[in-house]
């Protein structure tokens, strides 16, 4: 079994601002190959970034732009599986690849949290957020670092396909599939805001700011992909998604009392994260 994991991270709520990249090449179980950068994002640094993982402008001076690593990075991705943890890191090398001008990766994107929704029941409707997984498999790890962050989504594809006898490809085939193969209801018949057949299931999603699409319609978008929609901020909020315009408006100053509020929770180890709109219908749109 050969494939690629990578992991991003970001240096502000926009997804195109990555500031590190770290792929691991798996060959039969083991890395044969690895490789990790800061990147110039291009862009400002957030405070509740930085707290995150510690990367700022000064780690960043005299790094390349993503358009500069772009031919190394796809040296590893072109035309291979490559594995991340949720969709998110597919949708910032989407767009920092739109926002520098050039061609996405040509690779076969497959989702380890989704994978291990499928191999251990304790995570098909929740806690499958990638340092949990890890703790109960076992495996340490630097958490918010590129590199050790796709570590651990590897380490789990291969843990699941020790689990479940299924290879690699299996696992995109099985990925495609209801998460309990053997129901024949498609989820609509449990009372959850989220669909739980959803990719994103078990998030709890609440929109802020001036938003292009109405909230409403917003809100049933995050449905169908499987969130649940709160209309606060709460220590169970996962993801908040504001509007582009206020991000680029106000870049982290004089924001909602929403915005404010996640970036407190994040300050006390809140596991939130904060995209704009246009991430968002990314998202949703990888995730139906």
């Amino acid at each position: 079994m050969e494939f690629l994991a990578i992991d991003v991270e970001t240096a502000n709520p926009k997804m195109a601002s990555l500031c590190q990249i770290g792929v691991a090449h798996y060959r039969e179980g083991n890395i044969v190959n690895e490789w990790v950068s800061y990147i110039n994002p291009e862009d400002y640094f957030d405070e509740v970034n930085i707290s995150i993982h510690g990367i700022d402008e000064d780690t960043v001076s005299g790094a390349p732009t993503f358009q500069e690593i772009s031919n190394t990075l796809y040296d590893f991705l072109d035309d291979r599986v490559t594995v991340c943890h949720t969709h998110f890191d597919r949708v910032a090398i989407k767009q920092a690849a739109e926002k520098a001008g050039i061609r996405i990766p040509s690779c076969i994107w497959l989702d380890s949290a989704r994978v291990a929704r499928r191999a251990w029941s304790e995570f098909s409707w929740g806690g499958y957020g990638l340092s949990n997984i890890c703790n109960s498999l076992g495996y340490e790890f630097k958490h918010h670092d590129a590199l050790e962050d796709a570590k651990a989504a590897g380490h789990i594809l291969i843990a699941a396909s020790k689990e479940s006898a299924l290879d690699l490809d299996g696992w995109l085939k099985r990925v495609n599939q209801p998460i309990d193969p053997t129901s024949t209801s498609s989820g609509a018949a449990i009372q959850r805001d989220g669909d739980p057949e959803g990719a994103m299931y078990g998030e709890v999603m609440v929109f802020t700011g001036t938003l292009e699409i109405p909230r409403r319609d917003a809100a049933s978008m995050a449905s169908k992909i499987g969130c649940q929609v709160g209309s606060g901020v709460t220590k169970k909020t996962t993801l908040l998604v504001v509007g582009d315009q206020d991000v680029t408006k106000l870049a982290g100053h004089n924001k909602s009392s929403k915005h404010r509020k996640a970036e407190q929770l994040i300050l006390k180890g809140i596991p939130i994260r904060i995209l704009r709109e246009t991430d968002f219908k990314e998202l949703v749109a990888l995730s139906l």
